[in-house]
């Protein structure tokens, strides 16, 4: 009998990965695949990273043009971006599965060309937790949310490595120089709110709102969280000067491999919790 075990285990892995998965998308869309895929495009980077961490990195045929962890992804073929893929590429490449977000523009349009599309788009911790569960079953994944409680331990670590002056630090997180801020409400904004600081971007203004500069000023941050990508002038905004993050000279300034992990609902988000940690550490008031 134990000589027979292995082979048997390897025919009932065979057999589970030979059965029909059916799954509703963002879209509400009933999505029926033969068998888990094997050949599989991901157009967005936090999708890439979750087929990853859910051990099926092997399956990857094709990324999108910013997808670039873990490093074995690099290798791929590049399909453009999220919104402007390169449909003729990818239907070369005969995946079993596209998987894209709800943003993309060409979903009908593969769907058209006779390929399988699931439209999967974390925008939150919850949604984070929620698409490793999807995809778990669509790679028919051992405890894919195994993932889910790294990145909720790693999170709760980071915040636990806090002083109590370092979580009354009141925080103005910029993703975009236009400035563009991260929101209580996203996913940027969550983790923040489990580090236990304040962010002065409150819900009401959605996930990622477009800021009067003015706003900044008035909210007067003690700590800004920005990329160097973006960062460049910002103390020559009018009025920020007076801002006390600004005239103290704490402002973290990530570099762009820091930024990606900091930008991305997915698997490193533990990671971008003791990223804005660290920060937090080293630059807020004492």
């Amino acid at each position: 009998m134990k000589r027979w075990l292995p082979g048997l285990l390897l025919l009932l892995t065979g057999l589970a990965h030979a059965q029909p998965i059916e799954i509703t998308d963002e879209r509400g869309v009933h999505v029926s695949l033969p068998r888990a895929p094997q050949r599989i495009v991901t157009l967005l980077p936090s999708l890439t990273e979750s087929v990853c961490a859910l051990g099926a990195c092997e399956r990857l045929i094709g990324v999108d043009r910013y997808s670039n962890s873990p490093a074995s992804v690099r290798a791929l073929p590049q399909l453009g971006g999220g919104i402007d893929p390169n449909v003729e590429a990818i239907v070369a490449l005969k995946p079993d599965v596209v998987l894209l977000a709800k943003s993309s523009r060409v979903t009908q349009r593969l769907e058209t060309l006779g390929l399988k599309v699931l439209v999967l788009e974390p925008k939150t911790h919850a949604d984070v937790k929620r698409v490793l569960d999807q995809l778990g079953r669509v790679l028919q994944a051992d405890d894919p949310q195994r993932v889910w409680r790294a990145i909720d331990a790693s999170v709760s670590a980071a915040a636990q490595s806090l002083s109590p002056a370092a979580k009354a630090t009141r925080v103005y997180f910029e993703v975009n120089s236009g400035p563009y801020g991260a929101g209580e409400s996203s996913f940027i904004g969550e983790t923040l709110t489990r580090l236990g600081v304040k962010n002065i971007v409150p819900a009401a203004l959605g996930p990622f709102p477009k800021l009067n500069p003015e706003f900044v000023v008035r909210a007067n941050p003690d700590l800004i969280m920005v990329s160097v990508r973006s960062a460049a002038g910002m103390e020559q905004r009018p009025g920020w000067a007076s801002i006390r993050a600004v005239r103290d000279g704490r402002i973290c300034r990530f570099a762009p491999e820091e930024s990606d992990v900091l930008v991305r609902p997915g698997p490193r988000m533990g990671e971008a919790a003791r990223i804005m940690a660290r920060c937090l550490a080293d630059k807020a008031p004492k």
